[in-house]
């Protein structure tokens, strides 16, 4: 297990006048020298051609592109010029199923808030290698990968899909998704730019929040993945923000993305998120999945368009660029994707690997885990955990060969052909098998967990209950609170009142409720753990592996604790995928409540104690962090510490350091992180460099550095913090593009 050896955060400081030097001495880009050849030996029907996408799956009526292979979209390439076609999956955890439509499968890694509690860019940089690997195989050269959305509201149907609630975190580990992937030769994405905070309402919901809160928190997590990965491609979310849609806001697509940040890749649209042609004047590049908008906008539209006016012809020629850059730059068109039956041979490994490091141990009363393979008896209760472990639905939904294990029906009526992406299915990777294979002669009894009275006789003669827990979440439905679905928690505390030696093994999307908590003896969040999460979660059981995970999100204690606790429409707007709504309805969202300030800072702010605080997570060994301290030198602001094992076993931490204040008062963030393997007794130096944007306030176009005192803290999490150590920094700029003023 190779890991990371220092977690650096941003660009070290520079003077201003070597960036200057350095930028003026910069050569030309090769890739851009060449999209801007190959653009001007372009005929218009051409230039609008790559402007253009279609969805590639026979769904709702909509029937394949010739040329297309099912999935998520194909574009047509210019044989003349040697421009291959686009053909795009959707990919976030994996080569999406689509219902199995190509005939094969592919690994499924764990959900994204799975992957964000490994703190571990070098594995999710591993896991997109995979991804990656396995799409070239398929005949993919586009992944819609790399969804790094802050998790604003953890009722969003689609928090599993997102790696966390913070910045850094998400930026760090969504440049080392794009990265991978992008080592294949495979373009990918980022999305959804800027925010996706929940889906209901999801076309049309407007966000309210100002430019400063929008800078210091969900931008900022995209301008920090862009610049440690240069992605081929954004994807713009479906919603509204301050009015305009995303995929039309030239505040975001131009002002932001190429005005502050340079980005030279394409812009494209979510599937269905255009309204109309002038999209493209303010920065959209590619209509995507056109067929399910109201018409072909940058078809026929587009090219008359630029025939007759020399606004539309100008920008015809940027969009084609644009799109051409990243086939070059990510070097697509050097090794031509080939459909092979094969897949990654080391795609089940590196799924194992990721669900080992994203299942947190949340409690651990008399150290009752690990289990000893001779624990006497086990009743292994709920969850389907003889059948296998579950999937988040929707876009992001990865399958193996041979399909799910069980599918649970969740839409029928009104069947529009997208009901399928709705279905509960679950891999095919059961824990009770599993924990039959690690416990070896212990006996073991299973109740499906419907009933709870029987659960709880089964649980009365064991030694030991394992209840397994599960609540779904799917693209294009918010879940309406953080209960446990179906009476699972009327089941937790029926078992845990017949043992004490309950342990519950959550299978979540994002954080819920646990009336039960004081009850039970052990509490395991495995998420959605892919493709091997049977075995992962039977390896942390029993000890095979020592869990290292930590909460990438705020686990509330109720709702009430919510900047929101009503999710905004949830009265109002009726559930739909689609998310159309009624005619004219609108729904506006106001987030300049919390502002900035999304997850653990919204609870410091209001001085809120959580169920479990973002960055929390136990192991079966012990850490200390100590000797910190933060220093201004010529190479930027550096902060040095040491991490040790204390404990008698073999584990892995995640050391995290916080700014817990600055000149104008108490302000808590995430500046740094490290997730180090240490032998027992083992310890290490850290070393870290600091983005100063992360200490700054975003002020007159910029950044804005108050002199004056900071001070710091490393914590085993966002609230248990150690000692604080202070330094004093004097005033400084940053301008839009984070370079010193």
């Amino acid at each position: 297990m190779e890991w990371l050896k220092t977690t650096a955060i941003g660009a070290l400081l520079t003077t201003a006048s070597a960036c200057t030097t350095a930028y003026a001495q910069k050569p030309a880009d090769p890739s851009a020298v060449k999209a801007a050849e190959t653009e001007s030996q372009m005929t218009n029907e051409e230039r609008t051609q790559l402007t253009l996408g279609l969805m590639a799956m026979e769904f709702g009526g909509v029937k394949k592109p010739e040329g297309a292979i099912p999935g998520a979209g194909y574009v047509p390439g210019i044989p003349r010029l040697s421009v291959p076609p686009l053909r795009e999956s959707d990919a976030s955890l994996g080569v999406t199923w689509i219902g199995g439509a190509r005939g094969d499968g592919a690994t499924a890694l764990p959900s994204g808030t799975a992957q964000g509690a490994t703190w571990n860019p070098d594995l999710i940089e591993q896991g997109g290698r995979m991804i990656g690997s396995e799409a070239r195989m398929k005949g993919f050269n586009v992944l819609l990968a790399g969804g790094i959305n802050l998790m604003r509201d953890p009722r969003n149907g689609r928090t599993f899909e997102y790696l966390g609630e913070d910045p850094l975190l998400s930026g760090i580990l969504g440049a080392a998704a794009v990265n991978g992937i992008q080592s294949q030769k495979v373009i990918s994405t980022l999305k959804h730019f800027a925010i996706n905070p929940q889906e209901t309402g999801r076309h049309f919901m407007n966000v309210e929040i100002d430019e400063a809160s929008l800078r210091e928190s969900d931008l900022l997590a995209f301008e920090i993945a862009i610049e440690r990965s240069n992605p081929g491609s954004l994807m713009c979310a479906y919603n509204r923000i301050n009015g305009p849609l995303s995929c039309g806001s030239q505040f975001l697509l131009t002002d932001v993305l190429r005005d502050d940040w340079g980005y030279k890749g394409f812009v494209m649209s979510d599937w269905g998120a255009v309204e109309g042609l002038d999209f493209a004047l303010a920065g959209l590049d590619q209509q995507s999945g056109a067929q399910l908008d109201e018409g072909l906008f940058f078809g026929t539209p587009l090219l008359e368009a630029a025939n007759s006016d020399p606004a539309y012809q100008e920008r015809l020629g940027q969009m084609a660029r644009n799109i051409l850059y990243p086939m070059y730059n990510v070097g697509i068109g050097d090794q031509p994707p080939a459909k092979t039956d094969a897949e990654a041979p080391d795609g089940g490994e590196i799924a194992l690997q990721v669900a080992q490091e994203g299942i947190v141990l949340l409690k651990n009363a008399g150290d009752i885990l690990p289990l000893a393979k001779d624990a006497g008896s086990i009743a292994v209760i709920g969850g389907f955990a003889d059948a296998g472990t579950p999937s988040g639905g929707g876009s992001s939904r990865v399958m193996g060969d041979d399909g799910p294990a069980i599918t649970i029906p969740v839409i029928r009526a009104g069947d529009t052909g997208f009901s399928a992406f709705f279905d509960r299915m679950y891999h095919r990777s059961a824990p009770l098998t599993a924990i039959q294979e690690a416990s070896g002669d212990t006996a073991i009894t299973f109740r499906d967990g419907r009933y709870a009275s029987e659960a709880a006789r089964a649980a009365s003669k064991a030694d030991v209950a394992i209840v397994f827990a599960t609540q779904y979440q799917t693209e294009g439905f918010d879940v309406p609170d953080l209960t446990l679905p179906g009476g699972q928690d009327d089941l937790i505390a029926a078992v845990a009142a017949a043992n004490p030696n309950t342990i519950v093994v959550l299978e979540t999307g994002g954080p819920v409720e646990m009336p039960w908590l004081d009850d039970v003896a052990a509490v395991l969040e495995a998420w959605y753990p892919g493709a091997k999460g049977g075995e992962a979660i039977a390896d942390i059981l029993f000890g095979e592996v020592s869990p290292s995970g930590h909460l990438p999100i705020t686990f509330p204690a109720s709702v009430d604790q919510l900047p929101r606790p009503q999710l905004p429409g949830s009265d109002t707007v009726e559930p739909s995928f689609l998310g159309s709504g009624k005619p004219g309805q609108t729904l506006d969202a106001d987030y300049s409540i919390e502002g900035s300030d999304i997850g653990y800072r919204w609870f410091a702010r209001q001085n809120y104690k959580a169920l479990f605080p973002f960055g929390f997570g136990l192991s079966y060994t012990s850490f200390e962090n100590d000797g910190l301290s933060v220093a201004r030198k010529k190479e930027g602001i550096i902060a040095n510490f040491r991490m040790q094992n204390t404990g008698e076993t073999a584990g892995a931490d995640v050391a995290q350091l916080y700014l817990i204040s600055g000149p104008g008062g108490n302000k808590q963030r995430l500046v740094g992180f490290a997730k180090r393997e240490l032998a027992a007794g083992e310890s290490t130096a850290v070393e870290m460099s600091l983005d100063p944007r992360l200490l700054g306030e975003w002020q007159n176009d910029g950044w804005t550095i108050a002199g004056g005192t900071y001070a710091f803290a490393l914590g085993k999490d966002a609230e248990t913090l150690g000692e604080v150590v202070t330094v004093t920094l004097p005033a400084s700029r940053l301008n839009a593009s984070g370079k010193p003023e």
